[in-house]
């Protein structure tokens, strides 16, 4: 889908990385500008998934003729992503300014977890204070408990790598336009506060204030149960409909204490009950018992274990280990591109870039 759109992607950590690999997945050609040390060298180096479908260059910025290198490299691209610290790329002679004095219509992504400003724009962090900050780790944990650490997709995926990739493509849609690039400022702590628009549109039954007493977070048929064997069940069965069939498939279908669905006084003694009533049986039986149910259980399934679900299985998600491209287009699945090793596209890169006069 991507096919005749180049992107150059300086090395960074985590979400960064991931949108250039989402790009590549895409049909996008992603060269990844990685850093100049010891391991580069081609048919040793460790490979990266995130890296997949991509080029590789290694280049040490700091030297005169890789970034000559550098620069000839943004000359030629759509786009530019990069994860640093903000004026860590001013300082080297590559920021937005530059590469535009360069590349008009060149797309400068930036990926932060603060953002370009702000007075936490320098500091340090991690995905759980970006989630922290903006009230996104409020829902996260059960009532009374202190709240749980999500998987970083959250944030570093959820909230900033998909910004990213969504703001690098309609930059460049807007710059074939109008041939005026832009920079995205793509700050996790923007993705996470936006995403929870979601939640908010769902108005009073989704408390600002008090932990657990929200539609999701609160009731008996929102959360993980644990089971005889250790492992866990997921249940949600938000609507009416979906709840009975619940209860009907646990025969609990005439339980009085159980009738009541949204009566949040309830809650806590339904959580009790059905608490003692999964840890009756292992996971196992528990997912067969649903299994082809509309109530909305199922089991909480280790990546390993994942891997070899039927409908995982059926749909081909994962191969050899690793996730396939998503979203698939006209129902079909592409096949990712190789893994590269550090800077094994190096030479090449720069035998194109001499015949193009930029080097």
């Amino acid at each position: 889908m991507l096919n005749g759109i180049r992107i150059i992607e300086f090395e960074a950590l985590g979400p960064a990385p991931f949108a250039g690999m989402l790009l590549a997945d895409l049909g996008a050609e992603v060269i990844a500008v990685h850093r100049k040390t010891a391991s580069n060298t081609p048919g040793k180096a460790a490979q990266n998934l995130l890296d997949r479908g991509k080029r590789s260059i290694a280049l040490d910025l700091k030297t005169p003729e890789d970034l000559a290198v550098a620069k000839a490299l943004m000359a030629t691209a759509d786009g530019v992503t990069e994860g640093l610290r903000p004026g860590v790329m001013e300082r080297l002679g590559l920021g937005p300014e530059q590469a535009m004095s360069l590349n008009p219509a060149l797309v400068y992504g930036r990926m932060t977890g603060w953002g370009q400003s702000g007075p936490r724009a320098l500091q340090a962090g991690h995905d759980l204070n970006y989630l922290g900050l903006t009230g996104a780790l409020f829902y996260a944990g059960l009532p009374g408990e202190t709240p749980a650490v999500p998987p970083t997709m959250l944030g570093d995926i959820g909230a900033g790598a998909l910004y990213l990739a969504v703001g690098m493509l309609s930059g460049i849609l807007n710059a074939r336009f109008t041939g005026k690039g832009c920079v995205v400022d793509a700050a996790i702590v923007d993705g996470a506060s936006h995403m929870m628009a979601l939640l908010l549109s769902m108005g009073q039954q989704f408390s600002t204030t008090q932990r657990g007493a929200s539609l999701l977070d609160g009731p008996h048929w929102s959360r993980c149960y644990t089971c005889a064997d250790g492992r866990h069940v997921s249940l949600q069965c938000l609507e009416p409909k979906f709840y009975a069939q619940f209860l009907d498939r646990m025969g609990l279908a005439d339980d009085p204490g159980l009738k009541d669905q949204f009566d949040q006084s309830q809650w806590p003694d339904q959580i009790g009950r059905l608490t003692q009533i999964f840890l009756q049986k292992p996971r196992d039986h528990w997912t067969a018992l649903f299994h082809e149910s509309d109530a909305c259980l199922g089991p909480v399934l280790s990546p390993h274990e994942a891997q070899h679900d039927p409908h995982i299985t059926a749909r081909n998600i994962w191969d050899q280990g690793a996730p396939m491209p998503a979203p698939r287009f006209d129902g079909q699945m592409h096949a990712p591109g190789p893994i590269p090793e550090r800077d094994s596209d190096g030479p090449a890169i720069r035998k194109e870039l001499q015949k193009k006069g930029l080097l």
